[in-house]
């Protein structure tokens, strides 16, 4: 009985097929088809990876399938394709960008495109910043967003790209049909970087209208204690970068630390409101950001502190529990201070 065929196998079996299918006596047109089925299965998390695979397997098969070299009158026309997005040479990925037109046939093939923002050489990153918005308009939106998705998510760990290469993935989120699929994947997403996507998306107002839709229903509890702590503080955070900062400088010693930038958010809910969602949530994480969002406000709650707090108190929550009783006793601190 056959084994059957590793995801690495398969995905060099079809690069290798794909590479013949180039370099061939024969006058059809190379089959993507075979690539495009197995890189559709392949994680994005694990991009790098496969992205240096692919890269390798595809020059060695190139190399193998070419036609004798005395065989000069049968050399084929230089054919550009996806793949050659990642190709060793910085030109060729260069005029493979302005010339591949038409939709990317997956998320995998849109991300090699995506990537090209934090290329190695500037040429590329131009190319890419001009020709990006025009494809991710013809390429399947759900495509797009898978790539953006993890792009998103990760850019900060790149480092060639520019502001300006920023600018270009946010205009492109900012088109409705992929603003809306983010929404939708953001709430219904139960694995994957969400609460870092959420944060990165905040650098626009494009979801603003939707966080409180997003606190009540996204399926991961962490972004939903995300949308909840935004919406309580009127403001949205990211992490725009990392830099080094010394801790001492005599013994060279020091730590990378996150830069943070907030936007304030163009909606605005009553906490009380927030509160009485939020302090019902069936995670403790959301219950957490609720009861420290309880402490700040105790004065302006008024009399429906002591309620909030209460139940907070005999929350099974440790770290909840624990922000009830010092709810409960500043409460208690500030009735003696005003009867005295």
């Amino acid at each position: 009985m056959q084994e059957p065929q590793s995801m690495e196998d398969k995905v060099i079996t079809a690069v290798k097929g794909f590479a013949y299918s180039i370099n061939s006596e024969s006058k059809v047109v190379a089959d993507m088809s075979a690539i495009i089925d197995a890189t559709s299965q392949l994680p994005l998390t694990s991009f790098d990876y496969w992205e240096r695979l692919i890269r390798s397997e595809f020059t060695l098969a190139l190399r193998n399938s070419m036609p004798p070299k005395w065989k000069f009158w049968s050399k084929p026309d230089e054919l550009l394709t996806w793949l050659d997005l990642i190709c060793w040479d910085g030109y060729k990925r260069e005029k493979t960008l302005r010339t591949l037109s038409g939709s990317a046939p997956n998320a995998f093939f849109f991300s090699l495109a995506v990537r090209r923002l934090n290329d190695w050489v500037p040429q590329v990153r131009e190319a890419a910043r001009e020709m990006l918005p025009e494809l991710a308009k013809a390429t399947a939106p759900e495509y797009v967003v898978e790539a953006l998705c993890i792009a998103l998510s990760n850019w900060n760990s790149w480092g060639r790209i520019e502001k300006a290469d920023k600018k270009i993935l946010l205009q492109i989120i900012s088109e409705e049909d992929i603003a809306q699929l983010l929404r939708f994947k953001l709430i219904s997403s139960t694995t994957g970087p969400m609460p870092s996507l959420l944060s990165q998306l905040g650098r626009t107002s494009m979801l603003d209208g939707n966080l409180k839709e997003i606190a009540n229903l996204a399926a991961q509890p962490s972004v939903r204690a995300k949308a909840y702590r935004s919406l309580f503080e009127g403001r949205i955070t990211w992490i725009e970068g990392r830099k080094w900062e010394w801790t001492d400088i005599r013994y060279c010693e020091g730590r990378i630390k996150a830069v943070v930038s907030e936007r304030k958010l163009d909606v605005q809910t009553p906490n009380l409101d927030l509160l009485k969602c939020s302090a019902e949530d069936s995670s403790s994480i959301v219950r957490r950001v609720s009861a420290e969002m309880l402490i700040r406000d105790l004065e302006p709650l008024g009399d429906n502190a002591k309620g909030f707090a209460e139940k907070f108190a005999l929350d099974k929550s440790s770290p909840v529990s624990e922000r009830g009783l010092f709810a409960l006793k500043k409460l208690e601190e500030a009735e003696r201070a005003n009867s005295s």
